[in-house]
């Protein structure tokens, strides 16, 4: 079983001090335990930003037994079609996470709307790899995975 491994997971064990450190190590052990463990080059991209050097980031990788996975074509049309499906729906403006009202900003310049991007297509290229190359998705990230990506098994 290859279990794909998305960036909040990862980052919960590099970020002195994270509240869901304890709760991602058990999680990625479990998941270790059940078979390999993958990230796409997304993944590796937003990594790469906690680590001084290459090598350093592709030691932790070694350490903790996860390797690359070079994404196919068809994933990456997967994630571009995932995406523009998302755009497509997405709201003129914000959504709060506690009620759920919309709140439209605008630009006091042009008065025209301004969208914010609550996702972007690195989101959509962590899925769909997963999706597409993975027999399911370690994540902290439930809802749109479920939303966007519904035949995925979420650990």
């Amino acid at each position: 079983m290859i279990v794909a491994v998305d960036t909040n997971v990862l980052l919960d064990l590099l970020v002195p001090g994270a509240p869901d450190a304890a709760a991602s190590q058990a999680r990625l052990d479990e998941a270790y335990n059940r078979g390999a463990l993958a990230i796409c080059e997304a993944v590796y991209a937003e990594l790469s930003a906690r680590f001084h050097s290459q090598q350093e980031l592709d030691e932790f990788l070694g350490d903790t037994g996860i390797r690359v996975a070079r994404s196919t074509p068809g994933t990456l049309w997967v994630a571009g079609q995932t995406w523009r499906r998302y755009a497509a729906r997405r709201p003129q403006g914000l959504l709060c996470p506690r009620c759920g009202t919309l709140q439209i900003a605008a630009c006091p310049q042009c008065q025209r709307h301004i969208t914010p991007r609550q996702h972007v297509l690195a989101d959509f290229l962590i899925g769909a790899h997963a999706s597409e190359q993975a027999e399911g998705l370690l994540t902290r990230d439930r809802g749109y995975y479920t939303t966007y990506f519904p035949g995925l098994r979420l650990l």
